[in-house]
């Protein structure tokens, strides 16, 4: 017969069991529905998109247009096109993840005051642009706008921009070109570092339907790359960015500017950047 004890102890280690199954088992059913959440949602914390009606009107200082493209049933591409008074070139302007051009159309005065025309899309499902998103898509999209800029101004006087998820569609497009020069603001080598340093408990590498791999496309870039980037961006890592300098070919000219109290949206309010951007758009080197 068996001690009273033992039956004791066994009955609380087979509670403990039980219990500790049961727990797990509710834990990793709660991490899987999280994940579930995060692949079904992860476009809308990847493009933050805000629509404007066709009929919207900008109001923006100094002359501009809007350029519609439609290049495939179904899709429909805006931008607005900026003005400078004595041109030197124009600026392809890629912005970043949220908003539209109602917003980001404010940025193109820092061009024009230094004699840059701005060309600046709207992404699919931004402003007034339309169509299903995908990343190959967009990066046909990307590529659409450079072919109609190349047929209204020579490629030497072109200069691609990206800003933050905007270096996704410039590094692409520069890389299959040959534009004067590629300038990334606050960029990544890839999205899976940026999730890894948002959703880092998840795995984010399956689940993660867009990558934007900077670092293999710039590999074939021949223009001059120009590089900017906070020490303390809370959302795109600076490692990040120094993955993607070293990616830089060698035989290109290439530089990275370092700001120590830079955040992510912040960089144009330093001096120094400023001065940099100056001497780049002032000979584009």
């Amino acid at each position: 017969m068996d001690h009273p004890l033992i039956a004791v102890l066994t009955g609380y280690f087979h509670g403990v069991l039980f219990f500790t199954l049961y727990t797990l088992l509710a834990v990793a059913l709660l991490y899987g529905v999280v994940c579930l959440i995060y692949w079904w949602v992860q476009e809308r914390f990847i493009f933050v998109r805000f629509r404007l009606a066709r009929t919207y009107r900008f109001a923006f200082p100094g002359p501009f247009e809007e350029v519609f493209l439609e290049p495939a049933p179904a899709v429909t591409l805006h931008a607005l096109l900026f003005r400078a008074s004595a041109t030197k070139g124009t600026v392809l302007y890629f912005h970043g993840n949220a908003g539209s051009l109602k917003r980001w159309g404010k940025k193109a005065q820092r061009f024009t005051r230094q004699g840059w025309n701005v060309l600046m899309p709207d992404y699919r499902g931004y402003g007034k642009s339309r169509g299903r998103l995908s990343e190959a898509a967009l990066h046909a999209d990307a590529a659409v706008w450079y072919d109609w800029l190349t047929g209204h101004e020579k490629e030497d006087r072109i200069i691609v921009y990206g800003r933050s998820l905007g270096s996704g569609m410039a590094v692409p497009v520069a890389a299959a070109n040959h534009p004067r020069a590629l300038v990334l603001e606050s960029p990544f080598a890839n999205l899976y570092d940026a999730a890894r340093h948002q959703f880092y408990l998840l795995p984010y590498r399956s689940l993660l339907r867009y990558a934007f791999r900077n670092d293999k496309a710039i590999r074939r870039v021949t223009c001059p790359v120009h590089i900017f980037h906070g020490k303390r961006d809370p959302i795109v890592p600076y490692e990040s960015a120094l993955r993607l300098y070293a990616a830089v070919p060698d035989t290109v000219h290439r530089e990275m500017l370092t700001f120590e109290r830079g955040f992510h949206s912040d960089l144009w309010g330093f001096k120094r950047f400023q001065r940099v951007m100056g001497r780049i758009l002032g000979t584009g080197q």
